[in-house]
């Protein structure tokens, strides 16, 4: 299947290949629809059952004493919500604003209540259906901070895809931004 994107752009989402690496239960929790989005020229992907949408750049207004990776707060449909640079959660370098800019809204567990959060990321492509034999465990190469919130590589019509969990990506910028 073809879709279009923006800017007139099309992406083949056929997901007809062979399968790929370990097909075990825990591959098999991994399947699922994923947003994906470009981070410093990689392509990642995020589980959509958090994400409540996806908005176009907006002036970000800094919050003092916020952790590095907190941009700033925006005003959302009358509710305030904090933005946390994606690049900088995953120890990327932090890329420069363009019109192609995003952030992802994405629905947290708070305290007796559902909040909003924003994930700022350099542009967003489309959502594929990930199978569970199209998802490789990711090596594991050393440890870093950003480790646990990688849940595997899908190849998908050749594109390896960094897929992201989306519980912990979620519940770390929770931890970050009420601390």
């Amino acid at each position: 299947m073809t879709t279009q994107l923006r800017g007139g752009q099309t992406m083949t989402t056929d997901l007809g290949i062979a399968p790929v690496g370990d097909t075990s239960k825990q591959t098999t929790c991994r399947a699922g629809k994923y947003l994906t989005f470009s981070l410093g020229g990689e392509t990642y992907g995020l589980g959509l059952r958090k994400i409540q949408g996806i908005i176009g750049m907006k002036d970000v207004t800094r919050t003092p004493g916020a952790p590095c990776i907190v941009r700033g707060d925006i005003n959302l449909h009358g509710e305030v919500i904090s933005v946390v640079d994606l690049c900088l959660l995953l120890g990327l370098e932090s890329q420069e604003d363009t019109e192609r800019t995003c952030i992802i809204v994405a629905q947290i567990e708070g305290i007796g209540n559902q909040d909003l959060m924003g994930l700022l990321v350099d542009d967003v492509y489309e959502v594929l259906n990930v199978g569970a034999d199209e998802i490789e465990d990711t090596p594991a190469l050393g440890v870093t901070e950003d480790a646990g919130l990688i849940m595997g590589a899908g190849r998908v019509d050749g594109t390896t895809i960094t897929l992201l969990d989306a519980e912990k990506v979620l519940s770390t910028t929770e931890l970050l931004t009420t601390s």
